[in-house]
């Protein structure tokens, strides 16, 4: 399959965090206590969003972070801020996760610098809403499959050499995968596709003593919803339709990739987590 370029900013409205209002809340709760200490995490979308939510929580439990993201410079730039703030250790690559060269040359360039890998968050995704599926091009398809999940098996194929017993992978499906969401027909469908992918390769690696799980966050305020189209009427409401009448934030979703990255979660794998403001699904 040919790579098809990234479909970057079609609707001109923000994709990057530091433009968007009200600002996502990204800042760590509570004060670390050295959960993932002295570990080497590669997050995919970290620039932002859920992402970068995540970076921050575990440079404070004591992981050096590998920021990876597509575009946004100056956000990604804030991500290494973050983590340097917590006194721990970060680097930027600038990478299309849906090209497998690129993907080699993140697991490269991670242990060029830090030479190990023991977390890896398989976060960065895209969606493209449409009303009809005849609305949705060649082109759309091949994308969003092509970031959503050719680039979790690009990375983790990239990253298998180097990972050892008592490593983690984590990738984020999404509530649209249970319950479907008639808007986003070709993204909730690499959101299925990720959460076999992650029950399928829990059962390939657990002999081998590496953990694959998966969270299927809700709707969560960030970058993602407004640089995906979604009109300003469905953004004024947006997270008004779970039962807690919200939306969530990325630092409310951080520490489900917190658990399952570090020994709290060392009986858990093949499974997925729910932070979807209380939407009830069968997991």
């Amino acid at each position: 399959m040919n790579h098809v370029q990234p479909m970057i900013h079609e609707d001109g409205l923000p994709g990057d965090e530091s433009r968007l209002e009200p600002r996502p809340e990204w800042r760590p709760k509570y004060p670390g206590s050295g959960r993932v200490e002295g570990k080497v995490a590669i997050i995919t979308g970290a620039d932002s969003g859920i992402g970068r939510a995540v970076a921050a929580l575990y440079a404070r439990e004591g992981a050096d972070i590998v920021i990876v993201y597509l575009l946004e410079d100056e956000d990604a730039e804030e991500t290494r801020r973050i983590v340097e703030a917590e006194g721990r250790k970060a680097i930027v690559v600038k990478a299309d996760v849906g090209s497998k060269k690129m993907c080699d040359r993140i697991a490269r360039q991670t242990i060029e610098t830090f030479g190990r890998i023991d977390i890896l968050v398989n976060n960065a995704g895209e969606q493209h809403p449409d009303e009809d599926i005849t609305d949705i091009s060649e082109e759309q398809l091949l994308r969003t499959f092509q970031t959503n999940i050719f680039g979790m098996f690009y990375l983790t194929q990239a990253v298998r050499p180097h990972l050892k017993s008592g490593a983690a992978i984590i990738n984020c499906t999404s509530v649209t995968m249970y319950k479907g969401s008639k808007d986003l027909l070709d993204y909730s469908s690499t959101k299925g596709a990720i959460t076999a992918f992650t029950r399928s390769l829990s059962e390939n690696l657990v002999s081998q003593g590496i953990r694959v799980n998966a969270v299927a966050p809700g709707p969560i305020w960030t970058p993602l919803n407004p640089s995906g189209g979604a009109s300003p009427e469905k953004l004024e409401h947006f997270g008004e339709k779970t039962p807690m009448k919200r939306a969530g934030q990325p630092n409310e979703v951080a520490p489900s990739f917190l658990f399952l990255a570090c020994d709290d979660a060392s009986y858990m794998s093949g499974q997925v987590l729910h932070p979807n403001g209380g939407i009830i699904v069968n997991s």
